[in-house]
């Protein structure tokens, strides 16, 4: 039976919900999921037919188009459950948001499949060759979260001219082109064998002589050039990408902080009081629960203050960008400082293997290591607050 279309109606139109309809099953497969670093089925079935994949896709192309502060608490709903799915539900929808910058039949091509997706690594120094109607590339690409999932595969690159040339872009600096590929023009590289996030399979592909046609290519660094309109797509990718990444935050750290809520109702430890009835745990828990909900609310309020602004051509400023990033880095740093605090209050009750904090403490360090986590980002906003943007930090 279908589990999307036994759902309230209520619950058919709301992604929230749908990922929290599928927090049972999502539980049941986390074991799997960690093991195989795949999302196995029914439950890879389950999200596809959620449409969890499809929240940033345009409606162009048979997507939701949701607004940014929906699609926050929808991947935090999912990762409350699994961090790897939840990581590889917000991936999923950052490369659907190549859609907007390729030619409409080459979207459709891809997400005509119910099931379509891509997958990619981040860009690195590696250049395709300008060949005539497309391009020819070679090279390896690492961090490909999701890519067991995928059935199209993105390769970021500079773009070599006949004449040997780099290509510029309208800032003046080497493009990066994204080259769109079926899956199985690729050979995956399998090295992630990481502390946390293991389900997410980021691991690496490599490419050897492939051409890619014109038309399944394009550029995301220029906002200007997206063929879909309305208010999402002001937004940039890069900030959308931040969202996502708060989403897992705030999802991990929330499930931390109430299953330390359970632990602290059922433990005593020895010679002490049951930990519910100690001051200090209390104080600890409500503290955690104002953190995660201002940083939830401060990111939700600029985000909704950055849709009613924005304009259906002209991205969002530099300015919105900046606050977003600020909104987006304050949400992860509270959910890093929560998941530390839960795991030391939980003593040895956290230290064992299957509890509820040790796979999450180990997913949220790993989160804390990628660039949409680093506290430089503080810095680059509190420039911009301060002098303006001269650099075009964020409008490059």
């Amino acid at each position: 039976m279908s589990t999307v279309a036994a759902l309230p109606l209520v619950t058919k139109s709301d992604p929230v919900a749908r990922a929290r309809a599928l927090g049972p099953a999502l539980t049941a497969a986390a074991d799997d999921v960690e093991r195989t670093q795949e999302i196995p089925e029914p439950l890879l079935g389950q999200l596809h037919e959620a449409r969890l994949f499809r929240m940033l896709l345009p409606r162009s192309v048979d997507g939701d188009q949701v607004d940014p502060w929906t699609y926050l608490r929808a991947v935090e709903e999912i990762a409350r459950f699994d961090g790897s799915v939840g990581w590889n539900t917000f991936v999923a929808n950052s490369a659907a948001l190549i859609a907007p910058y390729v030619p409409l039949e080459a979207a459709r091509t891809i997400y005509s499949d119910p099931r379509g997706l891509i997958a990619w690594g981040p860009p690195n120094q590696h250049r395709a060759i300008a060949a005539p109607g497309g391009y020819r590339v070679t090279g390896e690409w690492h961090f490909a979260s999701g890519s067991r999932q995928a059935n199209w595969i993105g390769a970021h690159c500079h773009v070599v001219e006949s004449d040997g040339s780099l290509r510029l872009n309208r800032f003046g600096r080497p493009t990066v082109r994204t080259l769109l590929m079926p899956k199985d023009k690729t050979t995956p590289i399998r090295d992630w064998h990481t502390l946390g996030m293991r389900g997410t399979a980021s691991e690496g592909y490599a490419i050897t002589d492939v051409f890619v046609p014109e038309e399944f290519s394009g550029t995301r660094e220029d906002p200007t050039l997206r063929r879909d309109r309305g208010p999402l797509y002001a937004f940039t990718t890069q900030g959308l990408y931040a969202v996502g990444v708060a989403g897992v935050a705030l999802g991990i750290a929330a499930a931390m902080h109430e299953a330390f809520m359970t632990l602290a109702v059922e433990k005593t430890p020895r010679n002490m009081t049951r930990l519910a009835d100690n001051p200090v745990v209390q104080s600890t828990v409500a503290r955690h629960e104002a953190a995660l909900g201002s940083a939830r609310a401060y990111l939700i309020d600029i985000l909704k203050e950055c849709w009613a602004g924005a304009d259906d051509i002209q991205p969002l400023g530099s300015a919105e960008r900046a606050r977003v990033r600020l909104g987006c880095s304050q949400a992860i740093l509270a959910s890093l400082q929560v998941a530390d605090d839960v795991y030391k209050a939980a003593g040895t009750s956290a230290i064992f293997l299957g509890t509820p904090f040790e796979r999450r403490f180990r997913d949220i360090h790993t989160l804390s290591q990628q660039i949409q986590s680093r506290e430089a980002h503080f810095e680059a906003v509190g420039k911009v607050m301060l002098n303006g943007d001269p650099d075009s930090t964020f409008l490059g």
